[in-house]
């Protein structure tokens, strides 16, 4: 666990809401999130992967309070997050570090807050590829009540389970995946081996697959025969560019619609080195490390 002794304190801010994040990594986000997040949230929340950037430095400075904790899925590390952190503010907010909040946003979050008549809130959040925002947007559920909510226990893809009336804001909420293409594909090298090993080992989905379900479980249902289907790669490409409407962020909207489906292919070959190794995949460590005493150095 981080000692918070020596770290500053959150000056609480307007709004009964703690925000919790989880992070690995994440200096180059943390400066901007905080300062995003002041004077709005009463409480701020870390859990840290054990970062070897100054993610956990910038964080204790704005006066967050920093836990680590090794990660064993993002299922278990927010569920770990919601049951261990001592929130104290009757509402919690699921926020990534490389997400903003408007300022209308948080005005709409703090009046349903307020009038206290919900369980849990759902907004929509917009990507931002290549500094350019694109017109691909989500619906999430971000907002509930202290203590009613829980994720589903999966290694990746998470989803909150909140139990009641979820209300919907329209206002949105910037999603800034990644600084650079150099870090996305890092990124995205992590996450399709981890999709590939769920698929390998046949894991349980976030939800029950159903063509005729809600919105969830007809996505795992997609996502469960999307493999299965022919020529799936040019109609996941073309439901990007065109359906989505990537072709409206120009260039940048074309680099993405095709990276999608580079993470999808990956996904299916990992998968198929599985099934003909044998092998799971060795994580392994790139870059240098530290000097071995035991030989000469230069």
């Amino acid at each position: 666990m981080t000692d918070n002794k020596n770290a500053s304190i959150w000056r609480p801010g307007t709004a009964p809401v703690a925000v919790v994040m989880i992070s690995l990594n994440e200096a180059h986000n943390m400066e901007a999130v905080l300062q995003n997040l002041a004077g709005w949230p009463q409480q701020v929340f870390l859990v840290d992967s054990y970062s070897q950037d100054d993610t956990v430095d910038i964080a204790l400075r704005h006066g967050v309070h920093v836990v680590q904790r090794k990660f064993g899925g993002f299922g278990d590390q927010w569920n770990f997050a919601l049951h261990e952190l001592p929130i104290t503010a009757p509402w919690t907010m699921k926020l990534d570090p490389d997400e903003r909040l408007a300022d209308e946003l948080k005005a709409e979050l703090l009046g349903i807050m307020q009038k206290g008549n919900s369980e849990g809130v759902s907004m929509v959040r917009r990507l931002w590829f290549m500094g350019r925002p694109l017109p691909v947007r989500q619906t999430l559920v971000r907002l509930w009540r202290t203590g009613n909510c829980k994720f589903t226990d999966v290694s990746v893809n998470e989803h909150p389970i909140v139990q009641g009336r979820i209300t919907h804001v329209t206002s949105e909420m910037a999603h800034h995946d990644s600084p650079d293409l150099d870090h996305w594909l890092e990124k995205q090298n992590r996450y399709t081996t981890a999709e590939a090993v769920i698929a390998y080992n046949q894991s349980e989905l976030a939800a029950k697959p159903r063509l005729l379900g809600n919105a969830l479980q007809r996505r795992m249902w997609l996502k469960k025969h999307f493999y299965s289907v022919p020529g799936r790669y040019l109609a996941l490409f073309f439901y990007h560019w065109l359906v989505q409407g990537a072709w409206r962020a120009g260039k940048a909207g074309f680099v993405w619609a095709r990276l999608r489906v580079v993470v999808m292919r990956l996904i299916e070959y990992k998968r198929l080195e599985m099934e003909l190794t044998g092998r799971m995949p060795v994580k392994r460590h790139y870059g240098p490390g530290q000097p071995d005493p035991r030989v000469r150095q230069y």
